[in-house]
């Protein structure tokens, strides 16, 4: 089973579903306010993260073909290689991309290429620094997980990447701040740690789900700065009151 097989698979048990409702939520609400021309959502082909938002031409990628996904708008490509021209799309989702690609950073650098100035790129992913990714402390728990631990693409790290590409972060949000469990009466019972995570460990969610924007630096035009100039070298009036009084009196001598 492939890596985007098993998450799948995952989202469908009762923990999944937890975390995929968050996603959705939040995805749905940073999509919404972009605008554009063209939008491409890579991998997950069968879970639609673009339905919220309003640009004509959307996109999907998968790394391999599917017959039980029959799309005229799906397209067979590697996350490492997006066959799209440069800076000529407007929007890109990532759900669970970087810590299943063979690259994460070339991935990055393929979105930086194909996005528009002030594009938006939108990554979700699993967190390492949280109860989920104690994998040394909580013995068997690994197996459980839809994608290995040693895998999972810390959201600073991806903020540091994203920086380094001329990124600036929009927003961010984390959750699944409960015990890893796969029983929906248990899920409920741990809702309250995700008020408490959220107040007191903020950065200890599992799942995150940040927004960034391409910035390009532009030309800046310099010019004289007229306040500054000495007053000497200021050019002198053509006329004045002074004058005009002086060439009154010389008339008056003349008549």
């Amino acid at each position: 089973m492939t890596e985007y097989c098993r998450l799948t698979a995952w989202f469908e048990t009762a923990i999944g579903r937890h975390v995929r409702a968050f996603e959705q939520r939040q995805i749905n609400r940073l999509v919404s306010n972009v605008f554009g021309y063209h939008a491409v959502q890579v991998s997950l082909p069968g879970w639609d993260l673009l339905r919220m938002n309003r640009i004509m031409h959307k996109w999907y990628t998968q790394q391999q073909i599917k017959p039980s996904i029959d799309a005229p708008n799906l397209i067979v490509a590697q996350p490492e290689r997006l066959p799209f021209e440069t800076q000529s799309i407007d929007l890109v989702v990532l759900p669970h991309v970087l810590e299943n690609a063979f690259d994460p950073h070339q991935v990055l650098r393929e979105v930086e290429r194909i996005l528009v100035p002030e594009g938006r790129v939108i990554i979700s992913g699993f967190n390492p620094f949280s109860l989920w990714g104690l994998r040394e402390r909580m013995v068997g728990l690994e197996p459980c997980l839809p994608v290995p631990v040693g895998n999972w693409v810390a959201p600073q790290r991806s903020a540091d990447w994203l920086e380094l590409l001329s990124f600036d972060m929009e927003d961010s949000s984390l959750a699944a701040y409960i015990p890893y469990c796969e029983q929906r009466q248990w899920i409920k019972r741990w809702q309250f740690m995700e008020y408490m995570g959220r107040r007191w460990w903020p950065i200890g969610g599992a799942v995150y789900v940040i927004r960034a924007v391409k910035r390009v630096g532009g030309m800046r035009m310099v010019g004289l700065d007229w306040s500054k100039v000495n007053a000497k070298h200021q050019r002198r009036p053509v006329a004045t009151n002074k004058c005009y009084k002086t060439l009154n009196a010389n008339d008056k001598d003349n008549r």
